[in-house]
């Protein structure tokens, strides 16, 4: 299983290849529409990109609450348990 910063540490290398993100902005507090501004699309891609990374379905319905970096990895580390 991996450690939180192991998950944080690939889904900002994620973010950056997608989205073309600054890596020093993506930051476990970071506002994913407000700083990062990723929209409801690209969170739609980043949502297939994670299920190709964990191998697992995310259900829109944990995706809901997600808006800051943190949020993204809880939700990563809750489903690779």
């Amino acid at each position: 299983m991996q450690t939180k910063d192991e998950v944080f540490a690939t889904i900002r290398t994620m973010m950056v290849d997608m989205f073309e993100l600054d890596e020093a902005k993506i930051t476990l507090d970071a506002h994913l529409y407000d700083d990062l501004d990723i929209d409801s699309i690209d969170a739609v891609d980043m949502v297939v990109e994670l299920k190709k990374l964990t191998g697992k379905k995310i259900q829109p319905e944990d995706f809901k609450a997600v808006r800051t970096v943190s949020d993204v990895v809880d939700v990563v580390v809750e489903l690779v348990a």
